[in-house]
């Protein structure tokens, strides 16, 4: 079993836990999932890079992401309180915006606890019913790794998770995707520090355009993607 760790600052040995929880190992990556992008590719919304940069923008700042973001730091916070953390899964839930968007939580979630599983002992394994932004709150507080570290590694995934999405739509090539990806660094940035002074009474959101895309890819066909 590995160590626990017992203090916020980061490690050799959290860095690495962050980054192989994060990783294309664990069954949370762009394989499966878009967040509704494909939908916003198909009718015509994002069709280069400056409106895909300017969509994953949005999506950071005032869309679900901003609120994944606020509601992993209440649970890196609550990670110790039951109580509390099933209140943070309930609410996470009901702000899923569409169908697909509330199973992409709960199932990548319950991927992300069961592959946790190899860092825990048995009668400290994490909850499978919780969505993937409390799940991944959670199981760092648990180990101290360090929650604005946590946070950006969370964002930052995320985006190239979209990235990786966008490659194999046709949006952008390798290049172009990283070329998003270094612009986008100052904007994960200022969302973690947003994130870590917040509460859940900043939870909230504009980005509605997405949260349409979101419900019509439902009926999206043909699709690479299940959301």
């Amino acid at each position: 079993m590995v160590a626990r760790i017992t203090d916020t600052i980061m490690t050799d040995t959290s860095l690495i836990r962050l980054m192989s929880w994060l990783s294309p190992v664990f069954p949370t990556g762009s394989f499966a999932y878009s967040a509704g992008l494909e939908q916003a590719v198909a009718q015509g919304t994002i069709s280069d890079t400056d409106a895909l940069e300017k969509w994953l923008e949005t999506l950071l700042l005032q869309g679900p992401l901003k609120n994944e973001a606020i509601l992993f730091a209440a649970s890196w916070r609550g990670h110790d309180n039951a109580g509390i953390m099933a209140e943070l899964a309930v609410l996470c839930v009901a702000l899923a915006g569409s169908a697909e968007r509330h199973r992409e939580t709960l199932d990548q979630g319950k991927a992300f606890a069961e592959a946790a599983d190899h860092w825990f002992d048995a009668d400290e394994k994490l909850p499978s019913d919780l969505p993937l932004p409390v799940a991944v709150g959670l199981a760092c507080g648990r180990t101290g790794i360090a929650l604005d570290a946590a946070l950006g590694a969370y964002l930052n995934t995320f985006v190239a998770n979209q990235l990786q999405c966008a490659i194999r739509l046709s949006v952008t090539g390798q290049n172009g995707a990283a070329q998003v990806l270094s612009r986008l660094e100052p904007v994960v940035a200022c969302a973690v520090k947003f994130a870590e002074r917040s509460s859940v009474d900043d939870l909230g959101g504009c980005a509605i355009v997405a949260e349409i895309a979101a419900m019509n890819h439902e009926c999206l066909q043909p699709r690479l993607f299940l959301s």
